[in-house]
């Protein structure tokens, strides 16, 4: 353990959005004290993110070669992140104590007890020079969780001076919840989806990645009776813990819309999915929290200030980065795993007790 009880960490995120690698630096104790320093993003080229999008939903053992050949590439990616963000912050590597390394999820199906995040360890700890914890996932599975979300311990730290109960939203691809009384446990969960359909929908039909600022939406109208059989998904008659993978919901229902209603009606289900997140809190929170790409789309923030019972904003409202979040986390996470303390709880993903967890590679020093 460092001298002074903080480690530096370089926390890392490939989200399901799968836009590119989130890189941030944390200093922390892996309890309470949490300093975020500078974060930048790597895109994914457009090619990859084909690759990429084309091994979703692959399980164990299937096109094993393929995946592992993209696998590899994103780790490069990754490594290539690590390596721009402490170029830019003029961070030596050896003051780099561990990164966190949460890879991509390609398939997540916790009730079978598998969830499937692709990258390797090792070959970034080569690559970098540094430390790696990755495989953050499996114990919490194991343990009888959802393995998801992992973010809200994080939330907990970096919230503490916070007015409480608070409810912090992550709007990525998916979308997850945080809510944090002012004792309680923290309760967490996926909410439904965040932008991952809106982007696909857009791309279907623009041929752009996603709907910048909500423009496409704001053009269109939501139409009701679709957004009701979306509602009726049996997802969202389940009690949390409970988590989503990305292709647990479809476009199928919007056949026949048009591109700006569609993008209208699958605004309002992300909103609409989150109202009903609140049945789950135990107090209405005083505000909500955004973080995510999706706090840029100003249709949907707009939905959800219409839709929630309190005020939305975010998170740079309260000096947070909403870009560099979950990467943050990562970090965060990483330094407990080193510490052998829990990254999640049985209020958060349904595990048996609060699971610590993550798979540390050393650098192979000659």
């Amino acid at each position: 353990m460092p001298a002074s009880g903080l480690f530096t960490a370089v926390g890392l995120m490939s989200g399901t959005s799968q836009d590119g690698v989130d890189a941030a630096l944390v200093t922390t104790d892996g309890r309470f004290k949490v300093n975020c320093g500078p974060a930048l993003t790597v895109p994914y080229a457009e090619p990859l993110r084909a690759r990429l999008r084309s091994i979703l939903g692959c399980a164990p053992g299937e096109r094993e070669s393929e995946v592992n050949e993209v696998a590899a590439e994103i780790t490069r990616v990754h490594a290539e992140a690590v390596r721009r963000l402490l170029r830019e912050s003029v961070t030596p590597a050896r003051a780099v104590d561990v990164i966190g390394f949460h890879g991509h999820t390609i398939l997540h199906r916790p009730h079978q007890g598998l969830t499937v995040q692709i990258g390797d360890g090792a070959m970034l700890a080569a690559l970098t020079g540094i430390d790696v914890v990755d495989d953050f996932r499996s114990r919490d599975i194991a343990e009888g969780g959802e393995g998801a979300p992992l973010v809200p311990l994080f939330h907990v730290a970096l919230s503490e001076k916070l007015e409480r109960p608070l409810a912090i939203l992550n709007l990525g691809g998916g979308a997850n919840v945080t809510w944090i009384g002012a004792a309680a446990d923290p309760i967490a969960f996926d909410t439904g989806p965040g932008n991952a359909l809106l982007d696909d929908w857009v791309l279907q039909h623009t041929g752009r990645a996603f709907d910048a600022e909500g423009a496409l939406a704001a053009s269109g109208r939501a139409d009701l009776r679709v957004l009701a059989r979306l509602l009726v998904h049996p997802y969202f008659d389940h009690r949390p813990p409970k988590s989503l993978d990305r292709g647990d919901f479809g476009l199928d229902e919007l056949a026949g819309l048009s591109a700006a209603d569609g993008a209208a009606t699958l605004t309002a289900f992300t909103a609409e999915a989150v109202a009903r997140a609140f049945e789950h809190f135990p107090e209405a929170p005083q505000r909500v929290l955004v973080s995510g790409g999706g706090r840029r789309n100003r249709a949907l923030m707009a939905a959800l200030g219409r839709t929630l019972p309190c005020p939305v904003m975010a998170v740079e409202e309260v000096g947070w980065n909403g870009d560099a979040l979950e990467a943050q986390a990562f970090g965060y996470l990483a330094v407990r795993s080193l510490l052998d303390l829990p990254l999640s709880l049985p209020s958060t993903t349904g595990a048996r007790r609060a699971v610590p967890g993550g798979r540390l590679h050393r650098i192979r020093v000659a």
